[in-house]
């Protein structure tokens, strides 16, 4: 892009903030909201959000109508999966289609993250990209690939586009979303250490913080992974059953608090990360079992690069999870990560040490509502 088209377009997008400031925000926000996944959100041109993070995020909050537990005066669903938002625009990257902000904006408290990708969210840009026309379609599938700007690592997904037109309509499933919708496979590849620096950032496959045995894992996803037994509970409750258990919530926050720091995180307790997870064994034939908290409400799935990360730990010797997972054999492992309301597949390829080198998993989006939102 040449610096005078960039300047250009800086120009315009300060004249249309500056529009909208002395309209008192009562215009409306251009917007596409999607569900992605198990998760469901606000689709936004960079172009159509303020240039300033902080009058971007309240815009977000004010959009969501956080903070209240309710949302009701806002677009949120009141629960952390349904109060989320992807920033998209065309990338200057080689080899990259676009750039995705993923925000998450808290439920109950005037946050707005930015330290964590969400792969759910994830499967519903490539077609946001396609909608808005940031990449062209092809006849048939079109490949979309994404530069994930929270973590700076790139993800491809490819989209049903017959006739070049987005198609939402199929029979591909995930658990946690009724009917069947177009399948959009994404993979992943250098996802490991992506927010914390290293797969592993303390450096061992396990750790004792707070009296119980970890693993601290970041392979897209951060996640502290613990035994279900260990944390005091079987492992097949029902989120709600474990969202009531006060001791539960108290000693899961102190470990998460405590390995902040350890994973390079800092100071967590506004953060959205590290995620929780209880593993146990499988029930449904799968690999493993989860329970995970996103940190404080227990997930009624699991994230996409939570299970990527979950499952990645399945394959360290010595982690909690390694003796209870059944991990399958070969250069490729389909290890099913058995959640609430279903499993999620992840297709792990390893390398001739065993460590995995690419993941992918597989995704529908759909597309809700196009039009403008009101701030």
């Amino acid at each position: 892009m040449a610096k005078g088209q960039f300047e250009g377009q800086e120009s315009n997008k300060q004249a249309r903030e500056a529009r909208k400031e002395s309209a008192g925000m009562t215009t409306g926000v251009r917007c596409m909201w999607m569900r992605g996944g198990t998760s469901k959100g606000g689709y936004f041109l960079d172009e159509d959000l303020p240039a300033a993070p902080a009058a971007r995020d309240s815009m977000l909050l004010r959009i969501m109508g956080s903070p209240d537990f309710r949302q009701i005066d806002g677009m949120g669903g009141a629960d952390p999966l349904t109060s989320k938002a992807a920033v998209v625009r065309k990338s200057e990257r080689d080899g990259v289609d676009v750039d995705y902000l993923f925000l998450q904006v808290f439920v109950d408290q005037p946050l707005v993250g930015d330290v964590q990708n969400c792969g759910n969210i994830l499967a519903g840009v490539g077609p946001f990209a396609i909608e808005r026309g940031l990449v062209a379609a092809r006849d048939g599938e079109t490949p979309v690939t994404i530069h994930m700007e929270n973590t700076g690592q790139v993800a491809v997904a490819r989209v049903a586009t017959p006739g070049g037109i987005v198609s939402y309509s199929g029979e591909a499933r995930i658990d946690g979303v009724p009917g069947g919708s177009s399948p959009i496979p994404v993979s992943f590849k250098d996802t490991a250490g992506s927010t914390c620096g290293a797969l592993l950032p303390s450096g061992n496959a396990a750790d004792v913080v707070e009296g119980i045995e970890v693993t601290m894992i970041d392979n897209g996803m951060p996640c502290v992974v613990m035994r279900a037994d260990e944390a005091g509970i079987v492992g097949d409750e029902a989120p709600d059953v474990l969202e009531a258990d006060t001791e539960l919530r108290e000693r899961l926050e102190a470990v998460r608090m405590a390995c902040g720091p350890l994973m390079n995180l800092g100071d967590v307790s506004g953060k959205s990360v590290p995620k929780m997870t209880m593993v146990s064994a499988a029930r449904a034939g799968g690999a493993i079992a989860t329970r995970t908290f996103i940190p404080h409400r227990c997930h009624k799935a699991i994230g996409v690069l939570g299970a990527v990360s979950v499952a990645t730990s399945c394959l360290i010797g010595g982690s909690p999870s390694f003796g209870l997972a059944r991990r399958g054999n070969g250069a490729r492992r389909n290890l099913s990560i058995e959640h609430p309301t279903g499993e999620m597949t992840v297709v792990a390829t390893l390398d001739e040490d065993g460590a995995v080198t690419e993941a992918a998993i597989l995704r529908t989006a759909r597309k809700l509502m196009d039009g403008e939102v009101f701030v």
